[in-house]
């Protein structure tokens, strides 16, 4: 596959404001392609065009701005938000809040922090029960799983499985590619994947032998996107099999300041530290960065 690199596409938006840093943690992509970017800024979600006209700012008190699932109910679009301050939170595309989670209730949280990073959901339009799956990939390192209605209903580790114990299970994604659907979890702490059954039974574990640090998960067709933090795009094909890196830039971690301090040492076609991506209808990537000012870049499709 070959791509066209836009650099900095949406523009001046991505400046910070207050005490915001502007860094850019999610972006999904709607059915009317629309493309929709979380950020560490006020207003915290920009909506846009696939030319990179905004449409749209809302979202205040998103300090801690990191994961963003894009759900469907009924015909329906909402975002799922993810706040690392705690807050869980479920919005319509024009920034109406619909439901809240509560932090769970568990003894470990007494005395360590909860600071979610990714919500999964088991849709019900792909056959699910509409159970919320949350990623605490910055506190305590589980995943929890709540219903529907938000009531808390079981916590895994990664110790029901032969895998063990997660380390920063930063982004967790339900993959409804084929009809044996999974739930992924982005072991970033140990370079790996594992995946689960819906009911939150382990099943196993990949990716160990070629991702440095997974972030997050999106489709293209049968492909899975999968940004990584040190550095670049990872996809994989429909057997998990590595089907292409783009702006692979790893070498950049060695500056002292990375990754906030490092865009003037970017060369054309590197990545800096890729923390989310999303596809458009027509096959377009885009994958924003955890940076001070964020930075989104687009991935013209071209061959």
């Amino acid at each position: 596959m070959q791509y066209e690199w836009i650099d900095n596409w949406g523009g001046a938006p991505m400046e910070p404001t207050a005490d915001y840093s502007g860094r850019t943690h999610g972006i999904v992509a709607t059915a009317s392609n629309q493309i929709i970017v979380f950020r560490q800024s006020n207003p915290a979600v920009l909506v846009y065009d696939t030319q990179g006209t905004l449409l749209d700012a809302w979202g205040a008190g998103f300090n801690g701005a990191h994961g963003m699932t894009l759900v469907n109910e009924q015909g329906q679009e909402f975002l799922w938000l993810t706040d690392t301050r705690g807050a869980m939170v479920k919005t319509t595309l024009t920034g109406e809040i619909v439901q809240e989670l509560p932090a769970p209730d568990l003894p470990f949280y007494r005395t360590g922090k909860f600071s979610p990073t990714w919500i999964a959901v088991n849709e019900e339009g792909c056959g699910g029960n509409g159970d919320v799956w949350v990623a605490d990939g910055y506190g305590q390192s589980y995943v929890h799983r709540y219903d529907k209605r938000g009531a808390y209903f079981h916590t895994i580790s990664g110790e029901e499985g032969a895998a063990g114990r997660f380390n920063c299970p930063h982004g967790i994604w339900m993959d409804n590619r084929t009809t044996d659907r999974t739930l992924l979890i982005a072991d970033r702490g140990q370079r790996r994947i594992q995946v689960y059954d819906l009911e939150g039974n382990y099943l196993r574990v990949f990716g160990a032998d070629l991702l440095t640090s997974p972030c997050s998960f999106a489709s293209d067709g049968s492909d899975l996107l999968i940004p990584e933090l040190r550095v670049g795009l990872t996809i994989l094909d429909a057997q998990g099999a590595l089907r292409q890196r783009i702006g692979w830039n790893e070498e950049i971690c060695q500056a002292a300041d990375w990754p906030n301090g490092t865009r003037d040492k970017l060369g054309a076609g590197r990545f800096n530290s890729p923390h989310a991506a999303t596809a458009d209808h027509d096959g377009n990537l885009y994958v924003v960065e955890w940076m001070t000012v964020g930075r989104v870049t687009k991935l013209k499709r071209i061959g």
